[in-house]
């Protein structure tokens, strides 16, 4: 009887102890349904796919998370037109830019994996990868002369200059202070790179056997941009601002000749707006390229242009078009070209011919801004016209696509290990009538993994930047995390958003923010009318352009209960003539200078309205952010202070304006952003 009690009583407390076990295992299991913050180390995606000539496989940048170094890297992979996949390199490096030589015999890329930026060479018949350079700055640009002989590339050459003083009686071996840095010239820094050293970017050829890089340019101008070799590979095309007057005309390039052998340099276009983005047709006798007729205005239609390379008059291929046109590649047979564009949100590919007779190939192209769903991707097309391009998909970051005459087949599935098993958000698109005028609005609501519509949840807005960017139906880690935590999030294009064309995208030009401020505010009606939402938790972000609008936003309205205004611009005033493209903002985003239009600058300004704002608002910049800088989050955060206003400023160190570069720093902001809001919930309803 006694042995009988025990053992009853072993199970009862056996099933105490198992209860909660389970329990506890079966909350975790739930928990890592949903995406978590830790997961963004987990993501990958593919970049810069290149076909091989012979169109039998693709070699691409497979991009990964370094959770121990916190960077994004990526190694070279290849994908055959069945899906198999093969590494090509391997480690802790970032290796990109691959480029394929004419015979298809040799990759040319560059890579960090020997200590610096050097242009390394895969040899197909080996599967060896060495670097062939000791440079001493990052190569750039990379371009197979058409016999295979040389790779031309891009680098940033340095002017050394003596400081103008030099301080007398320092005895050997004494630590005085760093000596002053000495500023004379325009642009002297840049977001991602900081203060700049003197000097410029300048081309140069390498042999494809190794060997030393002979400079080619050597002039005071940044020689950039894409290289394109005639065929007899004695000249090589390329892109600059070379007038006197670089500094007032910052987006008035042209396009130049340069003869290897003699160094001579011709100019071959000559009109006020840029020239960039040179291609030469396989045939050698055309030369196509990518610009448009400045009229300064905020935002310009890229077009398309082509001429002989034997002196006939330039013509223009996309006069019809209301889209932006990007990554030009000639068809294989020379009588037409392919490029790439945006339309409502989606990533086009379309083929045209010198006639102007064009048609759409896709519009799945996207899927690389894995952060916030910025449209945007990168295709290449094999010389029987087979594309490879980058899938935008709600679900996934980007994955590589082929799509033939008779096929479309997704090649990868690099992320089907980490997500498959997650219960992401639902993302709907949906159109909205504006309150202002008859433009119809296009938008995206994220729905929480296990909505219920019979409930009520909170509601994120959160906005782009740009302003004149666009936001797609594609993968964001950060749209993904808000609503893993149980937000309905909206995300829209208001007027000034591209890929609707140049007039909608126009309409805030000298005039920003204005009605974009009554377009978001309609996009939240409109999801509150589907009957989910409680209009007590409605919250507001964006960064840098969002960042405008959420601080315009909490000056004008008192409806949310919180705000994050991320990397912003506060005072139009201070914003110019302290970000690093001064000279471009002023002149195309306004007027004229600041002091010649103080009243247009201010009325624009947010800090214009601080008085008005009830709203809870949180500010998130990095402090090494030269295109908003920190200065702009500092005067916001104690303008609101000053007015009584419930603040907070997170700082985040060494960061530019692209705070998603380290992996930590995307968890970081989406961490804050949700604590923010948590902190700020009202009773739900």
């Amino acid at each position: 009887m006694k042995t009988i009690m025990t053992t009853a009583l072993a199970l009862v407390a056996s099933a105490l102890v198992y209860a909660p076990a389970q329990a506890a295992n079966s909350e975790a299991q739930s928990k890592q349904q949903l995406l978590q913050l830790e997961d963004v180390f987990q993501l990958e995606y593919a970049s810069n796919p290149a076909i091989h000539p012979s169109g039998d496989y693709t070699v691409f940048v497979r991009n990964f998370m370094n959770i121990m170094a916190d960077r994004k890297q990526g190694n070279l992979w290849r994908v055959n037109n069945k899906g198999e996949l093969r590494p090509l390199t391997g480690g802790d490096a970032q290796d990109h830019s691959p480029t394929w030589s004419p015979d298809g015999k040799q990759l040319a890329f560059v890579s960090n994996r020997s200590g610096s930026n050097q242009i390394h060479l895969y040899w197909t018949d080996t599967r060896e990868h060495a670097p062939i350079t000791r440079l001493t700055s990052s190569p750039s640009n990379l371009s197979w002369s058409p016999d295979g002989k040389w790779l031309a590339f891009t680098m940033f050459t340095p002017q050394h200059k003596a400081a103008p003083v030099s301080l007398p009686g320092k005895p050997q071996g004494a630590n005085w202070a760093e000596p002053p840095r000495y500023i004379d010239k325009d642009n002297y820094r840049a977001d991602g790179a900081g203060y700049t050293p003197d000097g410029y970017s300048q081309i140069y050829v390498v042999p494809t056997t190794g060997g030393s890089p002979r400079q080619l340019t050597f002039g005071d101008y940044n020689h950039g941009g894409a290289l394109a070799w005639s065929a007899d590979a004695k000249q090589l095309i390329f892109s600059a601002n070379a007038h006197a007057d670089a500094f007032e005309q910052p987006n008035n390039s042209e396009l130049y000749q340069l003869t290897l052998a003699t160094g001579d340099i011709q100019q071959l276009t000559d009109r006020q707006g840029p020239d960039h983005s040179p291609v030469i047709s396989p045939d050698g006798k055309k030369l196509a390229w990518l610009g448009y007729d400045d009229t300064y205005k905020s935002y310009q239609l890229t077009h398309l242009y082509v001429m002989d390379l034997s002196g006939q008059s330039p013509k223009l291929l996309t006069q019809d078009f209301d889209y932006s046109v990007g990554q030009v590649k000639w068809a294989d047979d020379s009588r037409g070209l392919y490029f790439a564009y945006d339309r409502e949100g989606k990533g086009h590919i379309a083929y045209q011919n010198l006639n102007g007779k064009r048609r759409v190939l896709t519009d799945s192209m996207g899927g690389l801004s894995y952060s916030r769903p910025y449209s945007g991707g990168q295709f290449d097309v094999s010389s029987s016209g087979d594309l490879v391009y980058t899938l935008a998909s709600a679900n996934r970051p980007a994955d590589l696509v082929l799509q033939t005459s008779k096929i479309t087949r997704k090649l990868t599935a690099l992320n089907d290990d980490l997500l498959n098993h997650k219960t992401l958000a639902r993302i709907e698109e949906i159109w909205y009538d504006s309150s202002v005028d008859d433009h119809k609005i296009q938008g995206w609501i994220a729905y929480p993994p296990n909505f219920d519509p019979t409930k009520k949840y909170p509601l994120i807005l959160e906005i782009h930047g740009g302003p004149h960017t666009a936001y797609a139906g594609s993968f964001a880690a950060e749209i993904q995390l808000m609503a893993a935590q149980g937000y309905v999030v909206l995300y829209t294009n208001p007027r000034g958003s591209t890929s609707y064309g140049e007039k909608f995208a126009q309409e805030i030009h000298h005039n920003y923010p204005s009605h974009d401020y009554n377009d978001l505010m309609d996009g939240v009606d409109a999801v509150i009318s589907k009957g989910f939402i409680d209009e007590q938790r409605l919250y507001v972000t964006g960064g840098s352009g969002g960042g405008v609008l959420t601080a315009w936003i909490v000056g004008h309205t008192d409806r949310f209960a919180a705000a994050v205004v991320a990397k912003p611009v506060i005072n139009w005033y201070s914003f110019v003539l302290t970000a690093d493209m001064y000279n471009y903002f002023s002149k195309y985003w306004f007027p004229g200078k600041p002091w010649e239009h103080q009243e247009h600058y201010m009325k624009y300004s947010p800090i214009s309205y601080v008085g008005n704002v009830t709203t809870p608002t949180m500010l998130l910049t990095g402090e090494a952010d030269h295109r908003t800088p920190i200065s702009e989050s500092e005067q916001y955060y104690q303008a609101l202070k000053l007015a009584g206003v419930e603040t907070a400023m997170v700082r985040v160190p060494d960061a530019p304006h692209g705070i998603y570069a380290r992996p930590s720093n995307l968890m970081a902001k989406v961490a804050y952003i949700l604590h923010w809001f948590e902190q700020h919930q009202p009773s739900a309803n």
